[in-house]
């Protein structure tokens, strides 16, 4: 059954879909990509239209077109975005944008390229162009986890299978993945090259506060970087301690737990080269989440506003072949 809110203009309509993108990206007003003008008065409307062409006599509206009569140049909202160059019209792209917010373990690309009614490589370019929309639009001043009286969880995963072999392969290997829950807040997810306790150690004091609570299992893993924080508690798994009191990792073991559906179930198989992507769009997910009272249509509102300034172009996502997922 179809997704009755995908039935909005926004979705449906390119003049709609272009004033909901310029409002995100341009709250105050639009700005010149070209010169960085901001002058509402040396900026105007444009009504053009494509050349004439046997399929369009008429030519095609061309939706958002302005001028900048300080530096001449014509521009639409599209320009310094990740909607740069994509020649699929920006109300599909809302269309992907709202589905990949709204699915709790993610789509598939052969789902979005049905939805689309487009080529499978448009949909899996399209789906990792949204993914990099999903990082926080500000990579070097996102806050850090934790603070005083909070508890942030750490764990580690493999994603990968270890079991079966395909024809002329051996077995395929796991790829380590170490998540930091704050309880009632975000997720942070890293792929590693290893999973000592060095590695993991770095990523901890980089990105939780040590005012905060740690909350781990037994392993060893987290002891030499345990003192560095308020407190850190631990249970044992070994020995079917799962829960003392306020002292559990239930809560980064349930966002494992649909990382892995959405992985295993939804994708079926993520290369390691990309994996880092998908990290990212179930962090974004969780860390806008309906507990925290955002909805999907805030969340994908979070996620345009932080395509501006980002590029990412075919060939630095090709490295890895689309799979049929």
């Amino acid at each position: 059954m179809a997704d009755p809110i995908l039935s909005k203009p926004i979705f449906q309509n390119e003049a709609a879909a272009f004033e909901y993108v310029e409002a995100h990206i341009w709250p105050r007003g639009p700005v010149c990509p070209h010169c960085g003008n901001v002058d509402q008065a040396k900026i105007g409307r444009l009504n053009a239209r494509t050349k004439p062409s046997k399929k369009n006599p008429e030519g095609i509206v061309r939706h958002g077109l302005r001028k900048c009569y300080a530096c001449k140049m014509e521009f639409t909202v599209r320009k310094g975005t990740i909607f740069e160059e994509s020649h699929l019209p920006l109300h599909l792209w809302m269309q992907a944008i709202h589905m990949l917010n709204s699915s709790k373990k993610g789509i598939s690309t052969r789902q979005i390229q049905r939805l689309l009614n487009c080529s499978m490589k448009t949909a899996w370019f399209l789906t990792h162009r949204i993914r990099e929309m999903m990082k926080p639009a500000d990579m070097g001043n996102v806050p850090p986890l934790g603070g005083l009286t909070v508890t942030v969880e750490a764990d580690e995963a493999y994603i990968g299978a270890t079991t079966g072999k395909k024809k002329g392969r051996g077995l395929t290997p796991k790829h380590p993945v170490v998540s930091l829950v704050e309880r009632g807040g975000a997720v942070r997810s890293f792929h590693v090259p290893n999973v000592r306790a060095e590695t993991v150690g770095t990523i901890l004091a980089s990105t939780v506060r040590k005012q905060s609570k740690l909350n781990t299992d037994e392993s060893n893993l987290y002891s030499p970087i345990g003192g560095y924080f308020a407190a850190h508690e631990t249970v044992n798994h070994t020995y079917g301690e799962y829960a003392r009191g306020e002292t559990t990792t239930n809560t980064v073991e349930g966002f494992f737990s649909i990382l892995k559906r959405g992985l295993y179930g939804v994708y079926q198989h993520v290369s390691e080269a990309h994996l880092h992507r998908y990290l990212v769009e179930f962090d974004h997910r969780y860390s806008n989440r309906a507990a925290l009272k955002i909805d999907d249509a805030q969340r994908t509102a979070i996620t345009v506003r932080s395509g501006k300034g980002k590029r990412l172009t075919y060939e630095r996502t090709r490295e890895a072949q689309p799979s049929a997922a």
